[in-house]
């Protein structure tokens, strides 16, 4: 019979642990997974996680007439659903490893498997996030391929006009790094996520604040934090990928990747710009967030020898944009050799 309270050669107390470690290690990793409108995946549902928003009432413009009630009004409501998907990986371990090494390797592939966990969600997220309507190019340009600037202050200006046009509210918690379902406060922003590779960029613009300037650091809405301007908060992590090469050619901006040493095609970056509930993401927390197992090497019909054991992880997963008006993405150069 089929023992359900364990995961491979681990019991129902040990499977706790290594599940709470790999939530803990890939909550680490999550920045734009951390800003989302947060769905919790509960055990015996279906596939489809569904987000809801209410419409906003319009202004009540007309004065009341003396003993007539107002017909009122019923409250407007939209549905976003997006389909969960399976993501999963597994490592391979060998009786040799467990016979010669002096770390606790099983521990040491957790670790690992629940940082890879991290960046797989960070990755979709923030593809789903690239994939919105709501385009913003650097200096004004007209398209991305016409991308021939770093980011700029005055564009922000833009971002922001547009979102607080749109009626975008500021983000105030954001999904707290714990293996537990919460929540946790941080003062009201804009949320600007972006690659580490336009730090200096970031840090060159007018009006910036680095967070070592905060009067109180403990306020940084993220470890990723470098700093604010204005409204926005700026998050980098090296998961937002560049277009590479799409922008105009020149010697200034990175291509490729490298420093360019004759005129080539600029690479263009995303900053990723978010109000409060303009995208939902499946959370990484609970007891049923993730699946996984650890089999040590035995001996089976396969492995007569006991050679190989593993550990695997397997999680259910989706984002989905909840209002496009309200998620901005920037397209910027990054600068090849800052000063």
């Amino acid at each position: 019979m089929l023992n359900f309270n364990t995961a491979g050669d681990i019991g129902y107390r040990s499977t706790g642990q290594v599940k709470k470690r790999l939530l803990i290690r890939g909550n680490y990793k999550l920045v734009a997974g951390k800003f989302g409108q947060p769905f919790t995946q509960g055990k015996h549902t279906t596939l489809t996680g569904k987000w809801r928003r209410y419409e906003n009432f319009p202004t009540a413009e007309a004065p009341l007439s003396e003993g007539i009630t107002p017909p009122g009004r019923k409250l407007a409501k939209t549905d976003v659903t997006s389909t969960l998907q399976q993501y999963g990986d597994w490592a391979e371990l060998t009786d040799v490893v467990f016979d010669t090494h002096e770390d606790d390797v099983p521990k040491e592939t957790v670790n690992l498997c629940g940082d890879q966990m991290g960046e797989t969600v960070e990755v979709v997220t923030i593809a789903t996030l690239k994939s919105g309507s709501n385009v913003f190019y650097a200096n004004n340009a007209g398209s991305r391929s016409a991308v021939n600037s770093p980011c700029l202050a005055g564009d922000f200006k833009r971002i922001e006009r547009s979102l607080s046009k749109n009626k975008a509210t500021m983000i105030t918690s954001m999904i707290k790094a714990s293996q537990n379902i919460s929540t946790e406060p941080i003062d009201p922003a804009y949320i600007a996520m972006g690659h580490t590779d336009l730090k200096a960029d970031i840090e060159a613009m007018e009006g910036f604040v680095p967070v070592r300037n905060y009067a109180d650091s403990s306020k940084m809405v993220h470890p990723s934090e470098v700093g604010s301007l204005g409204v926005f908060r700026f998050c980098l992590t090296p998961l937002f990928g560049a277009w590479l090469a799409a922008g105009t050619a020149g010697t200034t901006y990175l291509s490729s990747g490298d420093i360019p040493a004759s005129s080539l095609a600029a690479d263009v970056y995303p900053i990723l710009v978010v109000g409060k509930d303009s995208y939902g993401v499946v959370r990484l927390q609970g007891v049923d967030a993730v699946k996984p197992a650890v089999v040590y090497p035995k001996p089976v019909v396969g492995d007569e020898l006991a050679q190989r054991g593993f550990v695997s992880w397997k999680i259910y997963f989706t984002s989905v944009i909840l209002n496009s008006a309200w998620v901005a993405r920037y397209e910027v150069a990054a600068t090849a050799t800052p000063s």
